[in-house]
């Protein structure tokens, strides 16, 4: 038996120990520093509370993303940040989904929405992608869009000329940034329902 055979066993032992993945959450946005408090970056920065509250960090490198694992009410969870830029989201995605022998039923994604007033949320259980390109680019490479979402709100333009791509590379304003953390939170809420089967619940409680 050579050392990667007992690292291969050590590995499968602890994921045995630690339990099955059962779902993947991911939250879009973009890597980097100068993209962190930005509108677009709503996905991570929900991810991040969500991660927070049960003590992890995302900082894992796998799946051409950065990966944390939790239990959500015994439920194991794969928390997935894509660190393929945003249009590039699905390459991530797939990789997770392959990894896990999971299908999109198992995956929920969380990403900014400019039709939605910041603080608000909506939950969808499937849907096209709205013009959102992460959202565009984990159908088109999965195939499939019977995936669950959460939308964080962002707000519209300020005016119908404004540059789209100049609005949600922006930063949140110092009220907005609190609407947007207590969409976060709520957000966090709603995922732990979800990983339960109780999505119609969190809608109920939860969508805007």
């Amino acid at each position: 038996m050579s050392i990667f055979d007992v690292f291969d066993r050590i590995s499968q032992n602890s994921q045995t120990q630690r339990g099955k993945i059962e779902y993947i959450i991911t939250g879009l946005g973009n890597p980097g520093l100068e993209y962190e408090g930005t509108r677009h970056n709503a996905g991570f920065f929900t991810i991040d509370v969500f991660a927070q509250q049960f003590g992890e960090n995302i900082n894992r490198l796998k799946f051409k993303g950065k990966t944390a694992e939790v239990s959500v009410n015994g439920i194991r969870c794969l928390l997935l940040k894509p660190t393929t830029y945003m249009n590039n989201s699905g390459e991530s995605v797939v990789q997770a989904l392959e990894f896990y022998k999971l299908n999109t039923d198992r995956l929920i994604v969380i990403y900014d929405d400019i039709s939605l007033e910041p603080g608000k949320l909506r939950i969808r259980r499937k849907g096209s992608h709205g013009g959102h390109n992460g959202i565009r680019s984990i159908i088109e490479l999965t195939g499939r869009d019977d995936f669950s979402r959460i939308k964080i709100g962002v707000g519209k333009k300020p005016h119908p000329d404004y540059d789209l791509a100049k609005w949600v590379l922006g930063k949140f304003s110092k009220d907005d940034s609190a609407k947007a953390l207590s969409a976060a939170e709520n957000a966090c809420e709603c995922l732990k329902l979800m990983v339960q089967g109780k999505t119609d619940e969190a809608m109920n409680k939860y969508n805007s």
